[in-house]
């Protein structure tokens, strides 16, 4: 299998610059790799980094320390040093997203959300509303929302926009932090579903799954992130 991403080294520490510079590790020296095709679910307790780990690898966090590698049309870049605008292209046709909450824009609606994914990939106007109305409405979405601005919507609600966003044109690498959180459990076997048709498709899937059950049904191997130990 191809890699797609590679890291080496990694370490993170936060620096409470309002509390004299202290500092908090978090974890240090890992390595981790994922490939096309797999899906590598995070494990691990609570507070040892897990979407701490996966905010570095979309570079929303800088590491203290190593590297993290992409596979980008063909070539490879350390997102973590990388220029933001070469950041910015890699997330738009290379490096997907999907956090526990919707960031909504006011007076989006849905659809038109969903939408932008495919039009920034260069999908026609057409192609790209069918292709929305459908992944709304397999995520059970009420069309009678599709028109309207998520801000008020359920948090259930909100959650399904935002996987419709993400797996109406799967990434080539797609983090996924605790996508199923907010869903019942039909809605979690859509995301199953849909993980398994994004991996089938060539997608590296790293992700966070809250739920035991479909941590398991989702998982291609599990990576167990270790926390930070001082030295003796």
């Amino acid at each position: 299998m191809t890699d797609m991403i590679r890291v080496e080294g990694l370490e993170k520490r936060f620096v409470l610059h309002n509390q004299g510079g202290a500092e908090i590790p978090v974890f240090a020296n890992v390595a981790f790799s994922a490939a096309a095709g797999e899906a590598v679910v995070l494990t691990g307790a609570s507070g040892t980094g897990k979407s701490t780990f996966l905010r570095i690898l979309y570079a929303n966090y800088k590491p203290s320390g190593g590297s993290i590698n992409v596979r980008h049309d063909g070539r490879w870049f350390d997102i973590a040093s990388e220029a933001p605008r070469i950041v910015v292209e890699i997330r738009r046709r290379t490096l997907g997203y999907v956090s526990q909450f919707l960031r909504v824009i006011p007076r989006i609606s849905a659809l038109d959300l969903v939408k932008d994914t495919c039009l920034a990939r260069g999908q026609s106007e057409s192609d790209a509303a069918r292709r929305s109305r459908d992944m709304l409405a397999r995520l059970n979405l009420p069309e009678k929302l599709w028109h309207l601005a998520p801000a008020t919507f359920s948090g259930g609600e909100q959650q399904r926009v935002n996987l419709a966003r993400s797996f109406v044109d799967p990434s080539p690498i797609m983090l996924l932090d605790e996508p199923t959180a907010s869903l019942d459990a039909a809605n979690r076997d859509v995301v199953v579903d849909l993980v398994g048709e994004a991996r089938h498709k060539g997608s590296a899937i790293i992700g966070i799954f809250h739920d035991e059950d479909t941590r398991k049904r989702v998982a291609t191997r599990t990576f167990d992130l270790l926390p930070f130990k001082r030295a003796a």
